[in-house]
């Protein structure tokens, strides 16, 4: 059975937004493209690598998947060769609301019912299916509860406005941190898994003070 891992790069106040530079998602309005590079060092980057050392799949929302296409196949000379060689070799599984011509080898469109064919993929074999960006996706997946991990690099910088990564309709579920280590450049890098419901518990009194029950009384 296959994994849906989502790994990902967060501002501190959750935007997801063109981490990689000015000119890879300018949509909205937002001025802040390639935030990430800042932060970015050896260290940090050696938490991607942990991520990408395990055999995985691709799994992209169609605008993601424009922006990889349009570079990762012509990437295999840079600096980032190893990611490059990886990514145009392995299986890319696109959700997209239309069937679209794509281009980049290996690449699937999942067809019209992106939640049934997501959980076909699972209980097939094969690699993990590995989430990058896609914040539209992420929210389907978050809906219908198909993430299995959580990977996310929380970056030391706030950018106001922009797509996020959890939406305003989020469903609510519980966490579990499986792993955290902070970085010298800020970044903080974490692992969650799911962890049922949510619970809750309380600290109030008792018995309520009239002062409780009346502020109660008041609520809007």
């Amino acid at each position: 059975m296959r994994k849906i891992i989502v790994a990902t790069f967060v501002s501190l106040d959750g935007v997801m937004q063109a981490p990689g530079g000015p000119e890879e998602d300018p949509t909205g309005g937002f001025r802040f493209g390639g935030w990430v590079a800042p932060h970015f060092d050896e260290a940090s980057g050696a938490a991607m690598d942990e991520i990408f050392s395990r055999p995985y799949d691709l799994l992209l929302g169609r605008k993601t998947y424009d922006i990889f296409a349009a570079h990762w196949p012509f990437a295999e000379g840079g600096p980032d060769a190893p990611i490059a060689e990886a990514f145009n070799r392995i299986d890319k599984y696109v959700a997209s609301r239309s069937k679209r011509d794509l281009t980049w080898n290996n690449s699937h469109w999942l067809g019209e019912d992106t939640v049934g064919a997501l959980k076909k993929l699972k209980a097939g074999d094969g690699p993990d299916l590995l989430v990058q960006g896609s914040s539209n996706l992420l929210q389907t997946l978050w809906k219908h509860r198909l993430v299995d991990e959580f990977n996310v690099l929380v970056f030391p910088v706030l950018l106001g406005k922009g797509k996020r990564l959890f939406g305003d309709e989020v469903a609510p579920a519980g966490l579990k941190l499986v792993k955290s280590q902070s970085y010298p450049t800020g970044v903080i890098v974490t692992k969650y898994v799911p962890d049922g419901e949510v619970k809750t518990g309380s600290f109030a009194l008792a018995e309520p003070s009239e002062a409780e029950l009346e502020r109660r009384k008041n609520l809007s």
